[in-house]
C-alpha cells in the first residue's frame, strides 16, 4: 500500500526542524542574564548584608565597598554579554559602541567614587578606616546611572522597512 502524496508531505514537514534561525543566541542570552542576577546578588551582599544575615558592622567599609563593586562589574559584564547576542549576526551600531563606552566608563567612575578613601582622595584617607559616605554614593549612583545609559544604547532597536517608509519619487 503506498502513501499519498499530501500525507507524504505532512510526514516530511512535521519531521522536519524549523528553518527559520533565531535572530539571537539563546545560548549566550542566558548566560548573561544568570552573570547579571548572580552579580545582582553579589552586590547585593555588599550594599546590604543584613539581608542575608552578613551584617558586622554599623557604617559601610572597604570589604563592603570591593564586594559591591564586584558585584556590579559581574553586572556589566553579563548585560554586555546578553544585549550583544542580540545582534548576533548583523554588525553593532555606533550608538552600541558608544553604549559599550559608556558601561565601561560609568564603571570606572562607580569604582574611583567607592574607593576614594582607598585612594586618597576621600574625606576618610588611609591609614583612617574607611568610610563610604553621601559623596561616594552619588558618584555610585552616577556611575550606575551612565552604566544603565550604555545598556539602552546596546539594544538593538529596529529599523522599519526603508521601502516602505519613504515614498519613491520618479524623476
Amino acid at each position: 500500500m503506498t502513501k499519498s502524496p499530501i500525507s507524504q508531505l505532512e510526514t516530511q514537514v512535521s519531521q522536519e526542524p524549523p528553518t527559520s534561525p533565531l535572530p539571537y543566541s539563546r545560548r549566550r542570552i542566558r548566560l548573561g542574564l544568570s552573570l547579571t542576577l548572580a552579580g545582582f546578588v553579589i552586590f547585593l551582599i555588599g550594599a546590604r548584608p543584613s539581608l542575608f544575615g552578613l551584617d558586622r558592622s554599623p557604617v559601610i567599609g572597604f570589604v563592603q565597598i570591593a564586594v559591591f563593586l564586584i558585584g556590579l562589574a559581574i553586572i556589566c559584564l553579563g548585560g554586555y554579554i546578553a544585549l550583544m547576542a542580540l545582534w548576533k549576526n548583523r554588525q553593532p551600531s555606533i550608538a552600541a559602541d558608544i553604549g559599550l563606552r559608556l558601561v565601561s566608563t560609568g564603571y570606572v567612575i562607580a569604582v574611583f567614587s567607592g574607593m576614594a578613601d582607598v585612594f586618597g582622595a576621600g574625606s576618610h584617607p588611609l591609614p583612617g578606616v574607611p568610610y563610604f559616605g553621601p559623596w561616594q554614593a552619588r558618584g555610585v549612583e552616577i556611575g550606575q546611572a551612565i552604566i544603565a545609559l550604555g545598556f539602552l544604547l546596546l539594544i538593538p532597536y529596529r529599523q522599519s522597512n526603508p521601502e516602505s517608509s519613504s515614498p519613491t519619487h520618479s524623476a
